[in-house]
């Protein structure tokens, strides 16, 4: 056990998912506290059964709702006193389709989540972090690239590096660093879903495509993104903001 977040008080959105779930344990280990938030109720009570009670605390939420994100900050601050790291990771992948027929509906949806929520999760909880906290958001190799019929969740993943980077340019007064991580392929269950859909669009298997077009030949394991989170959240990076951090196995090169 490391302690390189020795006494930290962290929130993770997302907290359910895989990335939430390896990325929380990750920090716990390395002595932090805790608040994990998802829409997913009865995901964060099974995941709230592995970890220190002591130490951890989950909350359902609605990213996209401001008084949801406020509640959530609130309650991890009475709860410890303090916030330390923000890692906002809540995401949805929407469809994929042509432009000609890409439901506005889901791209409105989409955004919302990704962007609107990064923005409240920056606007609630920087308010409430202490000078020489960590911001952390999750993008993607979709915030560096673009590719056809993923109109939603890729323009969704470009707008979160102009946010991290506006933001980092007014909290560095503060010493608060804030970047955005970008994984590639991950091994887990989004993922899998992403590919499901699109092999019938590339008229083959869509997890093998990816590892062709990876150059390190396979997709990310969650505790390998949840290792570039630590890295931002802790004083290893204590000159690094601003920055787009690549965790995809050189498929962005």
């Amino acid at each position: 056990m490391g302690h390189s977040l020795q006494d930290k008080v962290c929130i993770i959105t997302g907290g359910a998912g895989s990335i939430g779930l390896a990325t929380a344990q990750l920090f716990l280990d390395e002595g932090a506290r805790v608040m994990l938030v998802d829409l997913k109720a009865d995901d964060l009570r099974v995941a709230a059964r592995a970890f220190d009670p002591e130490r951890t605390d989950v909350m359902a939420a609605n990213v996209t709702n401001a008084n949801d994100v406020k509640a959530y900050v609130d309650r991890t601050v009475a709860r410890w006193g303090r916030l330390d790291v923000l890692f906002s990771n809540a995401g949805t992948l929407g469809v994929i389709r042509p432009i000609t027929h890409y439901p506005e509906d889901i791209f409105d949806a989409v955004l919302a989540v990704h962007v609107r929520g990064a923005f409240l999760s920056c606007k609630y909880g920087i308010a409430a972090m202490n000078n020489g906290g960590s911001v952390i958001i999750t993008s993607s190799i979709a915030g560096v690239r673009g590719d056809p019929g993923v109109y939603g969740y890729i323009t969704a993943k470009h707008a979160q590096v102009g946010l991290m980077r506006a933001i980092a340019k007014e909290v560095a007064a503060r010493n608060i660093r804030v970047n955005t991580i970008h994984p590639g392929p991950v091994d887990n269950a989004f993922m899998g879903a992403i590919e499901r859909e699109l092999s019938p669009v590339l008229g083959r298997d869509a997890t093998a495509f990816f590892n062709e077009q990876i150059p390190l030949r396979r997709h990310a394991l969650p505790e390998e993104i949840a290792r570039s989170a630590l890295f931002l959240a802790s004083d290893q990076s204590s000159f690094i903001t601003g920055s787009t951090m690549m965790v995809d196995g050189g498929m962005s090169a």
